[in-house]
């Protein structure tokens, strides 16, 4: 386990990958950022490193030495609601859903851009110190959560219960990847697991009114063969 520049001024980033090449990537690129450092290659010392190190956000590699990271990230949500970044190898669609049905907030598959990967560990950020029932602003699109009203370029969007419920959803996961069982058990219940068509039809429906061209969204974006992200403010 190494620690780089522990500043309790600085967002502490803990990454856990055992590959040597992207753990060398990761702190480069990290630190110049001004994040706080600590690298771990196991399962055992990155769930130790979770406790001493305090860590803002968590990237973690799946396939390590001594326990699945899916494993890690269900001991992890036992206690703890760190944002976790999946950084993987692995590109079918039922690890990733795995693991962000096992409480990892987003997930990239390697090799990954840089200016992603930070633009997602910012996103994970912001939500982790976000206050509750916010006004959530994205583009032209406004969310009051308190009031439940909906403003799309400065008009008010009229949506049913359901849509409003589902927006809402995303809204406090914005930036998240949610997948279709996340979604359909919150709104509907575990009964609708095996029903993603009533996911569909809504987010369908949702769009039609809140994007400028529902064939090409800029708000509710598809995860293909996983769920739905909303678009987190810039």
């Amino acid at each position: 386990m190494a620690n780089e520049k522990r500043n309790v001024s600085m967002p502490r980033v803990l990454v856990v990958d055992d590959e040597v090449a992207i753990q060398r990537f990761l702190r480069s690129v990290l630190i110049a950022e001004g994040f706080s450092l600590n690298v771990t290659d196991n399962g055992a010392e990155a769930l130790s490193a979770a406790v001493l190190f305090k860590p803002d956000v968590i990237l973690l590699d799946l396939g390590l030495p001594d326990m699945d990271g899916v494993e890690v990230i269900n001991r992890l949500r036992e206690w703890s609601t760190v944002p976790i970044i999946v950084l993987s190898v692995r590109e079918q669609e039922n690890d990733k859903v795995k693991a962000l049905d096992a409480g990892a907030d987003d997930y990239l598959t390697k090799p990954f851009g840089m200016a992603e990967l930070m633009a997602r560990v910012r996103v994970a950020l912001r939500r982790s110190v976000q206050k509750p029932e916010p006004v959530f602003r994205s583009g032209d699109l406004e969310v009051d959560l308190a009031s439940r009203k909906v403003i799309l370029q400065g008009a008010e969007v009229q949506l049913t219960p359901t849509e409003y419920d589902l927006l809402r959803f995303l809204v406090t996961h914005a930036g998240k990847v949610i997948t279709h069982n996340q979604i359909l058990i919150q709104l509907w219940g575990v009964a609708y697991v095996d029903q993603p068509q009533v996911l569909r039809v809504n987010i369908s429906n949702l769009r039609q009114k809140i994007e400028a061209d529902a064939s090409r969204p800029r708000y509710i974006i598809t995860e293909p063969g996983v769920g739905y992200r909303l678009t987190a403010p810039g």
